[in-house]
């Protein structure tokens, strides 16, 4: 699944080559995602200018002046900038052709992705208006995340995993940044001390920056504006290595399973 790496990828690929220019049609062949795409989405955005591509935790958002579409990638979506007239294949479920005739292309095999439209302030969507900061933003920090824990007896994997919480924390990143802590994911959220969470919400950042600069991470399906993989999947320390040696101190990691989610650490180094 493309998580916030993967996403803040796709926004800063793809601005460059829409932000304003207007929207000339758009070609809807599969409405069928998550959610119906709007029936009236080529009417909605004929003419409109792109003023600005932003990421609100796993939503890109592509705002004009009358109105917000809001795009998810889903499980399997992706975004990619190619010319008109390049023949669509079995999953280009969308087209978006723009005032120079180059076309932002949405592709989803497993179609859990969603295009959707707005005219309402975007912070009021019913998708957006609970959702927790960015961890890349100024609001995020250890302090945050002790106090919001107290009590809580749930993992703290799952935990920083909860968009309530704090939002784009997916499970790939969410078993680098507890390694990187030392902090085993198992424990309770209410267990952790502040230092912990401070150098987990420091992990957490460092983690989520050196994925995006290396376009994030391609496990299976993912690929940027330009049909590349991201390269983050060479640097991962402890996700998709169960029972291989720990690079911190050689004992083998180990993997259980949280709220249905592989997790893989390492026994001796995270406490």
């Amino acid at each position: 699944m493309p998580e916030l790496p993967e996403v803040e990828t796709t926004c800063r690929g793809i601005a460059p080559y829409i932000k304003d220019l207007s929207f000339k049609r758009v070609i809807v062949r599969q409405p069928s995602l998550r959610w119906l795409v709007p029936a009236e989405l080529t009417q909605l955005l004929s003419g409109l200018t792109v003023k600005a591509v932003n990421r609100r935790a796993k939503y890109i958002l592509i705002n004009t002046e009358q109105g917000t579409l809001i795009i998810h990638l889903g499980m399997s979506g992706s975004l990619r900038i190619i010319q008109d007239g390049q023949e669509a294949k079995k999953h280009d479920h969308i087209d978006f052709i723009m005032s120079d005739d180059c076309v932002l292309r949405f592709n989803d095999q497993r179609r859990f992705g969603a295009v959707l439209w707005t005219t309402d302030p975007i912070d009021e969507h019913p998708l957006i208006k609970d959702l927790g900061p960015e961890p890349l933003g100024a609001d995020f920090n250890g302090s945050l995340l002790y106090k919001l824990s107290r009590n809580r007896k749930v993992p703290v994997k799952t935990f920083i995993m909860d968009s309530h919480i704090v939002v784009g924390v997916g499970n790939i990143y969410a078993n680098e940044a507890l390694y990187q802590a030392s902090i085993q994911p198992t424990r309770h959220a209410g267990t952790i001390a502040l230092a912990e969470y401070e150098q987990l919400a420091e992990a957490i950042k460092e983690i989520l920056q050196r994925a995006i600069q290396q376009g994030g991470t391609t496990l299976r399906d993912f690929v940027n504006e330009a049909g590349k993989p991201g390269y983050f999947k060479q640097q991962l320390q402890v996700y998709g290595r169960k029972n291989q040696p720990c690079f911190k101190c050689n004992n083998t990691l180990i993997e259980v399973r949280l709220a249905n989610r592989s997790t893989v650490y390492c026994p001796a180094c995270q406490q």
